[in-house]
């Protein structure tokens, strides 16, 4: 059976923000005294949402949620200004969103990023290739909750079984196989194989065409 949509994650599938995202959160710790991270420890606070990303970043002795609140607002105005500094579309991805594009497959972009900070990237980058794009706008519905995920198949018109679900994140993995879609992991992204194996990856690929040779010949 030939998949009918493709739903992307962003941050590590489609675009590399690392940078962008480690830059904004090191300046709001460095303002507020906190000790900063390399760049790779951001690899692992990303994934759940802005505000987890300030909890993980900040030390243990900022667990008071005042502080957490005050660094996740400084965090927000910081990103927005700054989200496409540096963020780009990983090699491949820009052609295999063309091959999908001519083959008639829906696609559609679901990210546990904040909603305006998605749609921000998405419109700059990819104009044109998404009917459905969807950030985070109430944390409950935040991956791996598959309802969004459920939803937008729905909008589609197609059932989840004929759709592909690619990130590359354990939740990433847990979203697909809570919402019945193919899930298909992105190992050129911010985490490994064995994570997204364990979290129930049927598929691992190590670049964006290959999804092209798996699903579409």
């Amino acid at each position: 059976m030939t998949p009918k949509a493709v739903i992307f994650d962003l941050d590590g599938t489609l675009v590399d923000s690392l940078e962008d995202l480690a830059d904004s959160m090191n300046s709001i710790l460095s303002g507020f005294g906190y000790p900063t991270h390399q760049k790779d420890a951001y690899r692992y606070f990303v994934g759940r949402g802005i505000k987890n990303l300030v909890k993980s970043a900040l030390p243990a002795s900022a667990s008071d949620e005042e502080i957490i609140m005050k660094c996740y607002s400084a965090m927000m105005d910081s990103y927005a200004k700054n989200c496409i500094n540096k963020t780009a579309p990983y090699n491949g991805v820009i052609k295999l969103l063309d091959s999908l594009k001519e083959r008639g497959v829906k696609m559609a972009v679901f990210s546990n990023k904040a909603h305006p900070f998605t749609e921000q990237i998405v419109n700059d980058m990819f104009p044109g290739y998404f009917g459905q794009v969807e950030g985070l706008q109430i944390d409950e519905l935040r991956k791996p909750n598959p309802s969004v995920a459920l939803r937008i198949a729905e909008v589609f018109g197609v059932v989840p079984q004929e759709t592909i679900y690619i990130g590359d994140t354990d939740t990433d993995m847990f979203t697909a196989v809570n919402a019945g879609m193919i899930p298909v992991g992105a190992l050129w992204g911010f985490r490994k194989a064995d994570e997204l194996k364990q979290a129930g990856a049927q598929y691992m690929i190590s670049y964006p065409e290959e999804l092209l040779q798996l699903f579409f010949v």
